[in-house]
């Protein structure tokens, strides 16, 4: 008799259908698994042997043979021995042969019997509410699969217990979608004394979600900057939280299968490698610039990481997208992160100090920041300068502006974007930084000094074409954040600003 049980495979954050054929026929006993099985999912039939006897049944003394079809599809994963389970049990005659129906399966077996929850839950529970099927998963990722709504969801603590649901005798109750609580208390701007102009930049960074680079001499408050930055952003919106989890769902980080509206920040250490950052490995797993989509990824001592890991930044950061090429699999994870990066202006990070600075100086800056190449900085929207905080900062009086002010002004020109990019392009645009081509032009077109300001920059500072639209996005922000109608000098002398070898006073020129 062959049984068939419906399951999926993973290609980047997609499910893609695999159907699970189990045959037990008369010969000499055995149990193998063919159809590209990695080590994980041949190693589901002692699992599911185990899981078996905890139950007080045994397999067959005949042939078994599992094909997951089809066969030139990579299998990995621990998912697939609830699948194989059921599928063993509809070939035993324990289950009826449509007792599952066209219904999804997916679940790791405990040698106890118990299933235990699996990565990938939400965007296979998507999956089956695509086409109309059931689904079938551990309990503990229950309310993972129940954001997916659609068919009916059957989320069971251990097989027996599912084997009563199917025959009938036992009711498994329905689970419920659930929401992460959002922190209790959250880093505050207001903790941060002196650094003005650097919390301008980041107000802008976050109300556009552009790019930033902070370079400063150790102790002057960059990492406490971006620390604070997911305290002024808006809450994740449906959308952003369903696609933020998808990812998280694969990486198997999304804990009690509760979805968080709270905009995900990435501090990876700068000895993670190309993979590690990017994605890819063995499996092609998503890396650190997925899990930060929608979110904050924060890179410090910039230089300090591996120059193809540096690289490899460039085309998630412009396209939004992480694409990972693999002899067996070309796979694409979401990446529209915010990239917040922190670097010393040299190895010992004293260049403004004489007191201080090596004997090195000024050409062990120059080593240093020369570390990161020129592709990379041309894609940074905004370079502030971080100083040292003097004594007369940190002894002053009164109380800065908190989070909860900057984050207000943040929401209202996030909300004008929304309303600005509504329906204008078929790709989702939710922030000036994902504007680009004729559409900027449209939003971001400088009044008449505002233009020639802009030329003149590109022609002295010789902008690149990609500089020249980063500026256009900035002032628009900037314009969002005065709640202007039309960019004008002032916001593209501001937006010239924030570039790289640009003076820090070209805003006079507006003047």
């Amino acid at each position: 008799m062959v049984a068939s049980i419906q399951t999926v495979a993973f290609e980047g954050i997609e499910a893609r259908p695999v159907e699970v054929q189990v045959q037990v026929v008369s010969g000499l006993p055995a149990f193998t698994v063919v159809g590209l099985p990695d080590k994980a999912v041949n190693e589901a039939r002692e699992r599911v042997r185990a899981a078996l006897s905890a139950i007080g049944m045994a397999l067959p003394a005949q042939r078994i043979t599992v094909n997951l079809s089809p066969a030139d599809r990579p299998k990995e994963g621990s998912h697939y021995d609830l699948p194989i389970a059921l599928g063993l049990l509809t070939a035993m005659g324990v289950l009826e042969s449509d007792a599952t129906g066209t219904a999804i399966v997916m679940g790791e077996l405990g040698l106890d019997a118990s299933i235990r929850p699996v990565q990938g839950v939400l965007p296979a529970a998507f999956y089956a509410s695509s086409t109309d099927a059931g689904f079938i998963c551990p309990e503990a990722s229950g309310a993972e699969a129940a954001w997916a709504g659609g068919g009916d969801i059957v989320a069971a603590p251990h097989l027996l217990a599912l084997i009563n649901h199917l025959r009938g005798t036992q009711i498994l109750t329905a689970p419920e979608p659930n929401v992460a609580s959002a922190p209790a208390a959250r880093l505050d701007l207001a903790d941060i004394k002196g650094q003005e102009a650097a919390k301008r930049a980041l107000e802008i960074a976050a109300a556009g979600g552009h790019t930033l680079l902070m370079m400063g001499p150790p102790g002057s408050g960059k990492s406490m900057l971006a620390s604070r930055l997911p305290g002024i952003l808006p809450p994740l919106t449906a959308e952003e939280a369903l696609e933020t989890s998808m990812v998280a769902s694969i990486a198997g980080t999304l804990t009690g299968g509760a979805i968080s509206q709270t905009r995900p920040f990435r501090a990876p250490h700068h000895s993670a490698s190309q993979p590690a950052l990017i994605g890819g490995g063995a499996k092609a797993k998503p890396g650190e610039v997925s899990l930060a989509h929608a979110g904050v990824l924060f890179l410090d001592e910039l230089p300090e990481f591996s120059r193809p890991a540096l690289e490899a930044l460039r085309q998630p950061v412009e396209s939004g997208e992480a694409v990972i090429a693999r002899a067996q699999a070309h796979v694409t994870y979401p990446a529209q992160f915010q990239l917040i990066a922190a670097m010393n202006p040299c190895r010992c990070g004293y260049l403004d100090d004489a007191g201080l600075a090596c004997n090195r100086a000024p050409r062990c800056a120059l080593d240093y920041q020369n570390k990161i190449s020129g592709p990379l900085y041309d894609r940074i929207d905004l370079f502030i300068s971080v100083p040292a905080v003097s004594a007369a900062d940190l002894s002053a009086p009164g109380v800065c502006e908190t989070s909860a002010v900057v984050a207000a002004r943040v929401a209202a020109a996030r909300n004008i974007q929304a309303v600005r990019f509504e329906g204008k392009t078929e790709a989702a645009v939710r922030t000036n930084a994902q504007v680009d081509g004729r559409l900027l032009e449209d939003v971001a077109a400088p009044d008449a000094r505002g233009r020639a300001l802009l030329d003149t920059a590109v022609d002295r500072f010789r902008l690149s074409a990609r500089a020249y639209h980063r500026v256009l996005r900035v002032a628009r922000t900037i314009a969002d954040l005065a709640g202007a109608v039309d960019v004008t000098s002032v916001h593209i002398a501001e937006a010239l600003s924030y570039r790289r070898n640009t003076p820090i006073m070209v805003r006079r020129a507006a003047e």
